[in-house]
């Protein structure tokens, strides 16, 4: 698949499903699509509130529910953000990670429910 930033990446279907290991998957990258977004705004919400941000790194993880029909769809996508910051305090942070997903395109294009299950370190 050619990106339009003129990435190139192969993708394959899961191995579950026929596809080859170690391969990036469609689900991968919508799970990928939605942290990577957020965490781009994570780093301009933080810009914006003035906190001192020393580390960031981010999980996430896709739930996948199956239908009755045997069709499956992301329900939940579960992002677990590691911030350490300095400077600031708790409330302050997590209202940039809210804002961070509120003025997320991808966050706000899809129909699953994001969860964020954050861990913040405060260092002085």
């Amino acid at each position: 698949m050619y990106c339009e930033n003129g990435t190139e990446m192969e993708f394959s279907a899961p191995p579950s499903l026929y596809g080859h290991p170690n391969m990036m998957t469609p689900e991968d990258a919508y799970v990928a699509s939605i942290n990577t977004c957020i965490h781009m705004m994570v780093l301009w919400a933080v810009k914006r509130f003035k906190i001192e941000l020393v580390a960031f790194e981010c999980e996430a993880y896709g739930e996948v529910e199956e239908r009755v029909d045997k069709t499956s769809w992301f329900n939940k996508v579960t992002l677990k953000p590691q911030l350490k910051v300095k400077n600031t305090n708790e409330k302050t942070v997590l209202r940039a990670l809210q804002l961070a997903q509120k003025y997320s395109t991808i966050a706000d294009s899809v129909k699953s429910e994001i969860v964020m299950e954050p861990v913040i370190e405060i260092i002085q």
